[in-house]
């Protein structure tokens, strides 16, 4: 089936407010080409668990592409329309299963050498997109604060290294009650600033006490989902045939309610946790790594004011069989090397934060806990500095705002 061929009732199996915005914009879809369409659908299909931000990218780019006249579809989508299908493909599914859909084309795509030409069409396209829908004010800077090297008693080498020339580092700090006063600082904003899924606070072990105006990860209450997960992974594996490839797309549709999370939790957030761990490399036996990779990902997508991260201790690297079959029950932590894990997911943390609109007014902290190191980028403060003036960290963090 072509896209000119769309109908309604084809949406049926949708989530309401998908299938809503789908028929509202029909039209618009029965113009796209084939080798373009399925993307889109993959995004619109999960919109009802999606977060604001990108509902409204989503709403935005349907209300640009139904204001196209059919001369202007035919001159954004020029290089998309010129790229060579099979018929197979136009015979899949790919009105309800578009990933399906798009992980064929790849393969095809690869194999026939068109898969530069697609990259560059859809490169052009973002680009253009980008140009004609209006970036959403936001309320206030935003502030990113990570908190790295929990229970390390001591560290000689050099820390913030790559963040150095960016900010001001600070060397006495004082850390008394420094995770409450950053806690705290975060609390302030959310309050101020009530915007859903606008303040976060990503915890690699066992959260804090902290507001519940945050939208709070932690690694440590996702035991029972991610030993649910690794014995589904490791049944697969086990399982005739079963290729690296075949393991994504099965781990691509499990559902909160397969790892048994509650299903009266909040969906998106849930399944903002899932894609965690069945899209993350690591995210399910390393707690670094799922920090990190947590920041990332709710940066890229939620696009909050605020975001603090504190990593936790991982585990020891052992064989990767080993670590997969959980048998070790409590593993042998890492903490220098989980620092070193944290000080590099730190400067990832900050490069994402700079990627996201108003990163010119954005400020970033980042604290050795329990100790006395610091560094803070910040508009108003000088980069590549020091700054051997005692502070503690509710001075620090209202400097870094201020």
């Amino acid at each position: 089936m072509l896209p000119s061929n769309l109908q309604a009732e084809q949406f049926i199996g949708y989530p309401p407010e998908a299938r809503r915005l789908a028929v509202a914009n029909l039209r618009a879809l029965q113009q796209l080409p084939l080798s373009f369409l399925p993307g889109l659908l993959r995004e619109l299909i999960d919109y009802d668990f999606k977060f604001p931000v990108e509902r409204i990218a989503i709403e935005k780019e349907l209300a640009n592409l139904s204001s196209l006249s059919q001369a202007q579809i035919n001159q954004w989508f020029q290089a998309f329309s010129q790229l060579s299908l099979s018929s197979k493909l136009e015979h899949l599914d790919w009105v309800n299963h578009p990933a399906r859909f798009l992980e064929q084309e790849s393969a095809h795509l690869w194999t026939t050498h068109q898969l530069d030409a697609f990259r560059k069409a859809a490169t052009d396209y973002g680009d253009r997109l980008r140009s004609v829908v209006s970036v959403e004010p936001i309320p206030v800077p935003r502030l990113g604060i990570a908190v790295i090297g929990q229970g390390v008693a001591s560290y000689d080498g050099s820390l913030f290294r790559n963040l150095r020339k960016q900010g001001t580092y600070f060397g006495r700090v004082k850390p008394e009650n420094g995770l409450e006063h950053l806690l705290t600082a975060v609390a302030v904003r959310a309050k101020a600033y009530p915007v859903p899924y606008g303040h976060w606070y990503v915890d690699g072990g066992q959260a804090a006490d902290h507001s519940p105006l945050m939208t709070c990860v932690q690694y440590q209450a996702l035991e029972p989902v991610r030993v649910a997960l690794l014995k589904y992974m490791q049944k697969e594996i086990e399982q005739p045939g079963m290729g690296p490839e075949e393991l994504r797309t099965n781990l691509a549709r499990l559902l909160p309610s397969d790892l048994g999370m509650d299903k009266a939790g909040d969906a998106v957030l849930d399944r903002f946790q899932v894609k965690l761990l069945t899209e993350g490399s690591g995210t399910q036996i390393f707690s670094t790594t799922f920090a990190q990779w947590t920041a990332r990902e709710a940066l890229r997508r939620a696009q909050p004011l605020t975001l603090l991260v504190r990593f936790a201790p991982r585990q020891r690297q052992r064989p990767m069989n080993e670590l997969l079959s959980g048998s070790h029950g409590n593993p042998e932590l890492d903490l220098i090397g989980s620092l070193i894990d944290a000080d590099m997911g730190t400067y990832y943390h900050w490069i994402n934060q700079q990627r996201l609109s108003g990163s010119e007014h954005s400020s970033f902290l980042v604290w050795f806990e329990g100790h006395s190191q610091a560094l803070v980028i910040a508009p108003s403060l000088p980069r590549g500095a020091e700054s051997n003036s005692a502070i503690d960290l509710r001075e620090l963090i209202s400097l870094t705002t201020g």
